[in-house]
């Protein structure tokens, strides 16, 4: 009952006991491995797992000639070897052997008797190199240690890139120590909007994580094998950084922390003064994120502001642009050209397309396919991150006490049926520049980690299974294995959503006002059609 589903899974007879005197040997280069292994189930059998006398009980990790995220996993009576193409691969393994033993191997300690594996033969490797989750801790805070939660929870179902959304109107949530008001101003914000379009809570919120925390948070992620993507938006989404640095604005008067939700008017000036900044502000990000890629944002960028200031009208002159959406384009390639020099790829959302893509960008698509369409065939790498099919902050039935962020119904069956090649890309060369998909946990109604267990399980297990497992879908067989996952989410303390919906804690009520579904962001997504199908 393994999530997600391994590429060839055969049950074979007898089983293979862990007690407090089996041993656990490993490669000299999977010893992180071995030691994460060693530490879950010395937990609950009482044993420490150590390596042993060749003739001993033993569950041996080795290398072997394997693609590097690939591994081979065999359980017989007399031992477990798991072989595989790296230390990744490896870990992926584990995390499946861990999956075949019972629910209680998932609590922190146990009675400290033995565990039953069955035996098995396993031969597993994933389908897409990116597979990921977004984490927006801008909107609502989440403290470090609710973050290691979750790469655990990610790692658990084999995920392996953590975009972790740091920058946003309402909160700017990393250090950045040539530019300390950026967190002493622009990581609190007065109070909150309830709801999407709801009455003020008249409560403060912030918080943000020091330099110090984000290495911490990068390399425990890493011993787990996943990267973590940082996020600092711009030229749009920044409004917190404005509140800390006025001059960086279109205004002449000063602004507040954003406190309420949707798409924000301030946007970054185009001076190279503002440039330069955020520059400054990548030097001390790349400094902390070791991640080849590095997102910048670009998504949701009004140009009132611009069209009414003289010096972007200047700008756009001197430059002999056309018009505010190439003022953009030119803005970002700025970054381009920076993370290109260092060695770094930019990610960003789909809107990049408008006005020229950058060169070497990579698309992040969020509004439906058509992005990653017409990113993939102008031969640019594309992630899938489909609102419409993998946004997890979409409520989960129709039911009257659903918690509604957004009136759009996105089921477990509706993000199993996710499918990360788009129908138009398959059969096409292009579909190569998938490099695979990421789901979204958006915090702006999500205001703890009790309700973030909530609106991300059991879909981020389904989510998995896609960009893990083949293009296959088996629905049946699919809830089957979730019926058995769910006990391990229960054995680590998951509060995910229940088939019989919210318990009472969870029921919350319905906000008016909220996007209502597929109908009306397909009118969205028809408007901007014409500008995505004249992409480059």
């Amino acid at each position: 009952m393994i999530v997600p589903k391994p590429l060839h899974h055969e049950v074979r007879p007898g089983r293979f006991v862990i007690d407090r005197d089996t041993a656990l040997t490993a490669d000299p280069a999977l010893g992180e491995v071995a030691a994460w292994l060693r530490a879950e189930l010395s937990a609950v059998t009482g044993g420490e797992l150590l390596p042993g006398d060749p003739g001993a009980a033993m569950i041996r990790l080795g290398l072997d000639d394997l693609p590097p995220d690939a591994y081979r996993l065999t359980v017989a009576p007399d031992g477990v070897a798991l072989d595989a193409g790296s230390a990744a691969g490896a870990f992926y393994g584990a995390q499946t052997l861990r999956q075949l033993l019972p629910p209680a191997a998932f609590r922190r300690a146990g009675a400290g008797g033995p565990l039953e594996l069955p035996a098995v033969h396993v031969e597993d490797r994933p389908r897409f190199a990116w597979r990921g989750a977004i984490l927006d801790v801008a909107r609502h805070f989440m403290t470090k240690a609710d973050v290691l939660r979750f790469i655990d929870l990610m790692a658990l179902h084999k995920l392996n890139v953590l975009h972790l959304h740091l920058t946003d109107d309402q909160g700017w949530r990393v250090e950045i120590k040539r530019y300390p008001r950026l967190t002493e101003i622009g990581s609190w914000r007065e109070e909150s909007q309830v709801g999407w379009l709801g009455e003020m809570d008249g409560r403060p919120h912030g918080g943000f994580y020091t330099q110090d925390d984000l290495r911490e948070i990068v390399a425990y992620a890493a011993r787990r094998h996943i990267s973590v993507v940082p996020e600092i938006d711009l030229p749009g989404h920044t409004q917190s950084a404005i509140a800390a640095y006025p001059e960086l604005g279109n205004l002449d008067t000063p602004i507040g922390v954003g406190t309420t939700w949707g798409v924000g008017h301030n946007v970054l000036n185009v001076e190279d003064s503002t440039i330069t900044f955020f520059k400054n502000v990548f030097d001390e990000v790349l400094d902390l994120f070791p991640s080849p890629y590095v997102c910048v944002g670009g998504d949701e960028c009004p140009k009132e502001q611009w069209r009414d200031s003289p010096a972007a009208r200047r700008r756009i002159a001197e430059l002999g642009l056309r018009d505010e959406e190439e003022l953009q384009s030119w803005f970002i390639r700025q970054f381009d050209d920076y993370l290109t020099e260092r060695g770094r790829r930019l990610v960003g959302w789909d809107e990049i397309l408008e006005g020229g893509l950058a060169p070497g960008a990579v698309v992040a698509s969020w509004r439906a396919d058509l992005g990653a369409v017409a990113a993939a065939r102008a031969g640019h790498d594309v992630i899938n991150c489909s609102n419409t099919a993998v946004y997890l902050d979409y409520r989960q039935s129709e039911r009257d006490d659903e918690p509604m962020p957004f009136r759009t119904v996105l089921t477990v069956e509706d993000v199993y049926a996710f499918e990360p090649v788009p129908p138009e890309l398959r059969g096409d060369p292009a579909a190569e520049r998938v490099l695979g998909a990421q789901c979204g946990v958006w915090t702006e109604l999500i205001d703890s980690t009790r309700h973030v267990d909530y609106m991300a399980f059991p879909r981020l297990a389904a989510f998995a299974e896609t960009v893990w497992s083949g293009p296959e879908r088996d629905l049946d067989d699919f809830r089957r294995r979730l019926a058995a996952h769910l006990e391990r989410l229960d054995a680590i303390g998951v509060e995910y959503r229940r088939e019989s919906g919210p318990l009472p804690w969870q029921r919350r009520p319905g906000v008016p006002g909220m996007p209502a579904g597929r109908d009306e962001w397909q009118a969205t997504l028809d408007s901007w059609t014409a500008n995505l199908r004249n992409a480059p």
